[in-house]
């Protein structure tokens, strides 16, 4: 997706050959024309899959989840990090390690929300190693329903996360791939 590419060759932040900032349009402050446009991308990347819900994690896949619910015309649904006095029964629970912030988080997703037979698109704003996107998928996969896709903003090719989501059956559709992040200059790939 060119505009999206524009953005991270314009924006982005390299941090160091791992980490990419982003802050600037996707996950602090965020670009509602950018969103948008990524929500009719993968719109158009997943038409005729029969989506019935979109699900990604709190807080930066938000944002290109809502636009992409809102295109489909499907509830969006996140997997919550922070414990909440509201969510403690009937609840799906993974483990899921961030390579950005160097931590593990149980995310929770009510039962209520993800039924047998539900087509769901999981939809994140960065893809290294793949354990949020296998995290959402074994919560899919726990309530009976069918992983339709996987749409990733920003991949990290030169990561496993794309490749181990393939080996595993998963369609993956990246926006913007990127081969390396070397002495500070983002390479497409």
């Amino acid at each position: 997706m060119q505009l999206l590419q524009n953005k991270v060759r314009e924006e982005g932040i390299v941090l160091d050959g791992q980490v990419l900032k982003v802050d600037s349009f996707l996950n602090h402050q965020m670009d509602p024309v950018l969103m948008k446009e990524v929500g009719r991308e993968f719109t158009r990347l997943f038409q005729g899959e029969n989506i019935t819900r979109v699900l990604t994690i709190e807080s930066s896949g938000i944002a290109p989840g809502i636009m992409t619910a809102l295109e489909l015309e499907v509830p969006l649904i996140f997997a919550r990090k922070q414990k909440s006095l509201t969510l403690r029964e009937d609840i799906f629970v993974e483990k899921v390690y961030s390579f950005t912030k160097r931590e593990t988080n149980e995310i929770t997703v009510s039962k209520k929300f993800i039924h047998p037979g539900d087509r769901v698109l999981i939809i994140d704003d960065f893809l290294a190693n793949g354990e949020a996107a296998f995290g959402l998928a074994r919560i899919v996969e726990q309530a009976g329903a069918e992983v339709a896709g996987i749409g990733i903003c920003i991949e990290k090719a030169f990561q496993p996360g794309g490749r181990l989501l393939a080996e595993a059956g998963y369609r993956v559709e990246s926006l913007v791939r990127i081969a390396a992040l070397d002495n500070g200059v983002v390479t497409f790939a």
